[in-house]
């Protein structure tokens, strides 16, 4: 699926003033990807010649994400057609008829639900219609801020009217205009650089290129697509609205692919998220980006997995946290409150219960006691701890990094270990125990006078 004769033009000047956010609109994530770079995802397969991003002033972060994408800065803002001008003066002299580049598809940096699959159905529509002007169209539930499209008895587009321009019957049509569109390149540049500002806004409008193609004798069709792709997303209502349709195809798509979703409901995926064949991934489970999960691994409910690889029949939570980092061998096991941060776990090892292992080298079949904590920070550096293979780490253990416990080496339950443990050695760093005979009940009877 690829076609190289297109340039894609991707609008991504917006402030996004309705998030009320410091923060870029096309920026804001979904499923553990900003939006911006969903929508370059979608058209990657389909090999555009050229990708250009149209961003706003003072967006470097949106530049360096979209990279190897051309970016290009509109100010001030003056519009959507204004927006198209400057992205098709980045292509300079590659637009047909005298460059390689034969059409131009013009879409929005904030329709992350955008399937490649769609986008390659308007790309071969134009085809079959000849068309000089191919847009997307769409049956919202609310149409409300769309412009609508209007149409003759035989098909062909007039134009589209802004919701700000239009009359109440035109308000009516159910059909509207999403922002997608595909030009033919040898008229793209005629057809933006004849728009005006004469409209409601005082902008220029992107929507009147139809009306002018018409006027021109050029063709202008439209191809319905599903509304839930093609929508933008303008408000946190309408990032949130985002986020649950993506997250139910991508859970849908697991499942398909051999996962056990318990309560499907409950879990939350990222985009990248890779799971093994027969995973089963209890309730109220949360996968942050860049994780892996091998073959037959079971995920315990109230887990955080966050840029972490597992490994085949791993064994993680419930309550567990996988932070970046964290990498589990076959057959490791970590249970309730154990928190796992750049770190190593051999093929068997432990750490079953309410554990910290930070900055860390675990070996294969090595067992963490409850409670033991690696002392990976001094306040200024972090340090690594490096435990050996089929090691014994009592409970309560406190490990002071950089330390190294040797192969078959016993920590004693309770011990601040500071120094290296050799291997096959027996570690004790506590106090001994101090029994002294009758003075609890001495202890006591004093303490109930006090009281």
């Amino acid at each position: 699926m690829s076609r190289s004769d297109f340039a894609a033009i991707i609008l991504a000047a917006g402030s996004g003033t309705r998030m009320k956010s410091a923060l870029p609109k096309v920026m804001h994530p979904l499923a553990g990807r900003p939006m911006i770079a969903h929508v370059l995802a979608t058209i990657a397969p389909l090999k555009p010649a050229t990708t250009v991003v149209v961003i706003g002033p003072r967006m470097d972060s949106v530049a360096k994400l979209v990279e190897p994408a051309i970016t290009v800065v509109q100010d001030p803002p003056l519009g959507t057609g204004d927006a198209v001008r400057i992205g098709l003066a980045a292509l300079g002299g590659r637009l047909a008829p005298d460059g390689e580049i034969e059409n131009v598809l013009v879409l929005y940096g904030d329709t992350p639900l955008l399937r490649t699959e769609t986008t390659a159905r308007l790309l071969e529509e134009q085809e079959k219609a000849s068309a000089s002007v191919l847009l997307a169209a769409m049956r919202p539930a609310d149409p409300g801020p769309y412009g609508r499209l209007v149409a003759s008895g035989d098909g062909r587009i007039l134009r589209i009217v802004e919701a700000a321009d239009a009359s109440p019957e035109e308000l009516a049509v159910g059909i509207c205009w999403p922002g997608m569109l595909l030009i033919e390149a040898r008229h793209a540049s005629e057809l933006i650089n004849a728009l005006d500002r004469n409209n409601a806004q005082h902008e220029f409008y992107l929507t009147a290129i139809v009306g002018l193609a018409a006027a021109r004798g050029l063709e202008c069709r439209a191809i319905e697509l599903p509304a839930e792709e093609v929508v933008g997303v303008n408000t946190r209502a309408e990032l949130a609205a985002a986020e649950a349709l993506i997250q139910d195809r991508l859970r849908r798509q697991a499942m398909s692919n051999g996962v056990t979703l318990v309560a499907p409901e409950t879990v939350f995926l990222s985009v990248d998220t890779r799971f093994g064949r027969d995973v089963v991934v209890e309730p109220n489970v949360f996968f942050g980006p860049g994780v892996t999960v091998g073959d037959g691994a079971l995920i315990r409910s109230f887990s955080h997995i966050e840029r972490a690889v597992l490994g085949a029949q791993a064994v993680v939570g419930p309550f567990a946290r996988l932070r970046p980092g964290a990498v589990l061998e076959d057959n490791v096991h970590v249970g309730n409150f154990v928190e796992i941060k750049e770190a190593r776990l051999g093929a068997g090892a432990k750490a079953n219960h309410l554990s910290y292992i930070g900055d860390s080298s675990v070996g294969a079949g090595t067992n963490i006691g409850a409670g033991t904590i690696t002392c990976n920070y001094d306040g200024i550096n972090k340090w690594r701890t490096t435990i050996g293979e089929r090691a014994f780490i009592g409970s309560d253990s406190v490990l002071v990094a950089p330390v190294t416990v040797g192969d078959g080496a016993y920590v004693a339950a309770g011990s601040v270990i500071t120094s290296d443990v050799p291997a096959d050695a027996l570690s004790i760093a506590r106090s001994r125990q101090v029994d002294k005979a009758g003075r609890g009940a001495e202890l006591r009877a004093r303490l109930q006078r006090k009281g």
